[in-house]
């Protein structure tokens, strides 16, 4: 019929692809195999593409494309990210999106209604492939059942003991941490490098979320059950160099995901029990 066609399923396609249509046109696949081999010729060995679930049908085409460039491409470049719906929660009622009406909901009307800092925390703390709720209402609370909150007031907490304590930590002698819930942290920081490697590898930041909620409930734990300022100042130096530890990795996890490590936070107070009549 005059068409132009790449036989992709030499290259793992389904099936094979129209690159030019009999009136002369490309389709819409061609741009992207010629702006992928332009990325890859400027030296970008490493190209990740974030995008819809819905697009899963190009992940294919586009690479059949590069493969039939004969170029040198590797045959899984470039790397894909498929990313599910999110559905948005306000007031207890989802937020209706329709194409059709030109309703939806843009990542500034979540910033706006939330914060910088909430929005990154709450959208990578998901696997891309898994359906989310971004609960508006959640985001905006300040206890533990909010993840960001919760993180971050773990880092405003020990910024409070460390100004309290005051005093150097040089010379801290580790061995005293006998504690349960400080071997429990202690064992949580270690597994911090492994984690990041990991992530980092197999282009999984959620697990960046979930290590940092973790290491925020080891702390939290701690906090709960062990003095921190304590009459045997040997033990209070140690425990304040664990607190430091603690304070760095959460610090620098949350720097990762380009959230605020704030210093100090003012937490809800729980709701009292009302008398009975």
């Amino acid at each position: 019929d005059g068409a132009l066609w790449l036989r992709s399923t030499a290259y793992g396609d389904d099936k094979d692809r129209v690159m030019r249509k009999s009136d002369g046109s490309w389709t819409y696949f061609v741009p992207d195999v010629a702006y992928h081999i332009h990325k890859f010729e400027r030296g970008f060995a490493k190209v990740i593409n974030v995008q819809g679930s819905d697009h899963h049908g190009t992940v294919a085409r586009v690479r059949a494309g590069l493969q039939a460039a004969g170029l040198g491409i590797p045959a899984g470049f470039p790397d894909y990210l498929l990313h599910k719906m999110v559905t948005v929660m306000r007031g207890g009622q989802e937020v209706k999106i329709s194409k059709r009406a030109g309703s939806y909901v843009t990542l500034r009307d979540l910033i706006d209604w939330t914060s910088r800092d909430a929005v990154r925390f709450f959208l990578i703390s998901r696997k891309a492939d898994t359906e989310f709720v971004f609960d508006i209402d959640l985001a905006l609370q300040a206890n533990d059942e909010n993840p960001v909150f919760y993180v971050q007031y773990a880092h405003a907490r020990i910024c409070s003991v460390l100004a309290q304590w005051g005093k150097g930590i040089d010379g801290a002698d580790l061995s005293l941490l006998n504690a349960p819930t400080e071997q429990a942290l202690m064992l949580e920081l270690a597994a911090f490098p492994d984690m990041l490697a990991r992530a980092a590898a197999e282009l999984a930041p959620h697990d960046v979320a979930f290590y940092l909620r973790q290491l925020a409930a080891a702390l939290h734990g701690w906090y709960a059950a062990e003095r921190f300022l304590v009459d045997d100042e040997a033990l209070a130096r140690a425990r304040m160099a664990l607190l430091a530890a603690t304070r760095q990795v959460l610090r620098n996890g949350l720097a990762l995901l380009g959230v605020q490590a704030p210093d100090t936070m003012a937490r809800e107070a729980a709701p009292q029990p009302q008398p009975s009549a």
